[in-house]
């Protein structure tokens, strides 16, 4: 009875007074000083994907029940929490733990645990009647350490990670103290980044795998001069308003010294600066361009310029421009044609490109519109490839345009016609020389007077060059031709039916010269090394009988037709008799013939008169190469056209297809290109009638001439 009584009040006393708590473990155990803040705080983290990262907080108090007020327990923006007494509860959120010291019964241990979130601030206050004190502690919110290194040439970071945990990674570009873009990738310890642009604002990211991490960011080229800016302004972007231009970059503009300025666009390949075109610039949120007086073209652009680099950006503009501009080529000068909606005056001027713009080259133009419609700029040269710039002066906008007419193409239009011209001649001159050719030169090449030919040597080379030479003339320049060598036999006819026989040889040759000056022919002397004997005798012994005009005097008697037959007429015996005394040769091995040395004498004393008279246009001295030399021509001879065979046979052509009769000057016109013509057939056929003459001539100038004397007769037809 007595041992449960005492019990009872035992339990009672610790219900009103002193509460019964567990007593503290021993190594719960610490000493207490007195006047030391009795708070001990620790923190371990807790991670969770979900959430994000944070710490489990464990606070532990000494306190003495005599003088304890209250404990008060603040985490950030959440209202604090005062604890008086010691209660235990067990909850997610918070927990209270109580334990009494072994040995001193008023003194208490209370322990708090609770979760506080990243970068929260959590603070302990101990409030007594003999102590005030606190602790705070601030949560971290941790990211792993990282190290970079740089490839500018290759443009690649490297990123190096210290932690072994799962980390992300991303390229991003701070602006306004944000990173924005980049797509974060996990790695365990290292990553190598692929830098698109150089820019000052260029970072890199690094932080843990879960929710709400804390960012790491490093920009290595945050406080470096960039070498080149062309990466600033391929990163940036244009957009075209009504009255204005809307520049902005991945990197802020404020510190950037952003320029922009008109150009003409030629191709799609080059822009060309446009002279007083600098755009007035308005910074604000975004750079801002005015572009209100701006002449509208598909083909005026920008060029935005950061120190020496720029980027080009084209107006496209939906709406037509105001006025349009093209220019035709003229000789010597370019037209302009404008078509304006609205009055206004224009300017033009002519200009030449280079790499820095179009060079003004000459004075201005102006032309007011409606009025005028067109304006003319003269050139002087063309060779270096000028242009024309035109713009509108008043109201005056902004802007030039550049109009370059294709010279070059007209330059290979006119080359073009001229080769096709040329291959059109040249196939019509084939194709008339074949026809020439093929018809034995008949047409252009054709003698169509009649020629005589009088020969100076009886020897047999001689006769043989010369019946060659005049089957040549006949066959192929189809020429009528009188000589002796085909006149000799009565069945041969001359101009009056009468031959050599018939007539004798100094009346037939008179009747045959007269006969072919009235008919406008040619008179060819074939000379000889003896030509120039016999002419050397008959200037020393040849007597008045002889003399042109005594002969002329005698020769209507000779062309009677029942005239002097050979060897039967006195008078005529007597003037053949003195002529033959006249060429005796002093070798006597050779007899002189009785046709060819009368006939040259005649023709001889025939060229005389015709030079005393200046009327030897009608007589031509040949020779053959090989047979005789040039400086065997006397003297007296030399004014006489004379050519040496084969060597000049395509002059000698020439000469004797030349023989027309009298032109005006409108028909002299009309047939320059047959003329040009008859001269390229005539140096062609020269060359092939060159081979057929020389198989009758000697091979050798030096070789000797056979003696062979020929008869009266000839056989040369």
């Amino acid at each position: 009875m007595f041992f449960s009584a005492v019990l009872t009040l035992l339990v009672a006393a610790c219900s009103l007074q002193v509460r019964c708590f567990p007593r503290c473990q021993e190594g719960d155990l610490t000493d207490v000083a007195e006047g030391r803040c009795p708070i001990s705080l620790t923190s371990s983290p807790l991670i969770r994907e979900d959430r994000g990262y944070s710490e489990k907080i464990t606070v532990q108090v000494w306190k003495n029940t005599k003088d304890f007020h209250q404990l008060e327990i603040h985490r950030g923006h959440t209202p604090p929490k005062l604890i008086r007494k010691c209660k235990q509860k067990t909850k997610m959120e918070f927990s209270i733990n109580c334990c009494s010291h072994p040995r001193i019964s008023s003194l208490h241990k209370l322990e708090l645990k609770f979760e506080a979130d990243a970068t929260r601030n959590v603070s302990v206050s101990f409030i007594s009647k003999s102590l005030n004190c606190s602790v705070s502690y601030l949560v971290p919110d941790p990211w792993p350490n990282f190290t970079l290194s740089v490839n500018k040439s290759s443009k690649i970071i490297s990123v190096d990670v210290d932690s072994g945990e799962v980390v992300k990674v991303r390229l991003c570009y701070e602006k306004h103290g944000h990173c924005h873009g980049g797509n974060p990738q996990a790695i365990n310890r290292s990553a190598v980044l692929s830098i698109p642009y150089l820019l000052p604002c260029v970072c890199v990211e690094v932080y843990y795998n879960y929710i709400d991490a804390a960012r790491h960011k490093k920009c290595p080229f945050e406080n470096q001069s960039l070498i080149d800016t062309k990466d600033i302004l391929q990163s940036s972007t244009v957009q075209v308003f009504t009255s204005y231009l809307s520049w902005s970059s991945v990197c802020p503009a404020q510190a950037l010294d952003v320029s922009a300025a008109l150009c003409w666009m030629i191709h799609n390949l080059t822009c060309i600066p446009l002279p007083n075109s600098t755009l007035e610039r308005e910074y604000g949120p975004t750079l801002r361009f005015k572009t209100s007086t701006v002449d509208k073209h598909p083909q005026i652009c920008v060029q935005f310029y950061i120190q020496n680099n720029h980027n080009i950006s084209c107006l496209s503009l939906e709406d037509k421009p105001s006025w349009e501009t093209h220019v035709t080529a003229g000789i010597q000068s370019v037209r302009v044609h404008i078509i304006s909606t609205v009055p206004a005056r224009f300017s033009a001027q002519l200009c030449v490109l280079t790499e820095s713009g179009c060079l003004p080259r000459g004075p201005l133009h102006i032309a007011t519109m409606p009025t005028d419609q067109r304006i003319v700029v003269p050139i002087q040269d063309i060779t270096e490839k000028p242009c024309i710039q035109v713009w509108q002066s008043d109201p005056a906008l902004i802007g030039r345009r550049i109009l370059c007419p294709d010279f070059t193409r007209k330059r290979w239009g006119v080359c073009a016609g001229g080769v096709l011209v040329f291959a059109v001649t040249g196939t019509l001159l084939g194709f008339l020389l074949h026809r020439a050719l093929k018809s034995g030169m008949a047409g252009l090449l054709t003698i169509q007077r009649p020629l005589l030919m009088v020969c100076s040597s009886s020897q047999s080379a001689h006769i043989s060059a010369a019946c060659a030479l005049a089957s040549i003339l006949q066959e192929e320049l189809g020429a009528s031709v009188d000589t002796t060598l085909w006149a000799q036999s009565s069945k041969t006819k001359a101009w009056n039916g009468a031959s050599v026989a018939d007539l004798g040889p100094l009346p037939w040759l008179y009747g045959q010269w007269e006969n072919i000056l009235e008919e406008e022919g040619k008179i060819l002397i074939v000379w000889s090394s003896e030509a120039k004997r016999m002419y050397q005798r008959l200037r020393t012994k040849m007597d008045n009988s002889l003399r042109p005009e005594k002969i002329r005097t005698l020769m209507p008697d000779y062309l009677k037709p029942n005239g002097w037959k050979l060897g039967k007429n006195k008078k005529n015996k007597y003037l053949e008799d003195k002529g033959v005394e006249s060429l005796e040769y002093d070798d006597s091995e050779k007899e002189p013939s009785a046709v060819i040395e009368p006939v040259f004498v005649g023709a001889l004393a025939a060229l005389e008169g015709a030079l005393q008279e200046g009327k030897c246009k009608d007589v031509t001295i040949v020779f053959f190469q090989g047979l005789c030399r040039s400086k065997d021509i006397p003297q007296a001879f030399r004014g006489v056209p004379h050519y040496c065979l084969p060597q000049e046979f395509s002059g000698f052509i020439q000469e004797m297809t030349e023989m027309r009769g009298r032109t005006n000057s409108r028909e002299s016109r009309w047939r320059c290109w047959p003329r040009l013509l008859s001269k390229v057939l005539s140096v062609w056929l020269a060359r092939q009638l060159t081979q057929r003459l020389q198989t009758v001539l000697p091979d050798k100038r030096t070789e000797s001439v056979s003696s062979t004397k020929t008869s009266g007769q000839s056989d040369c037809k």
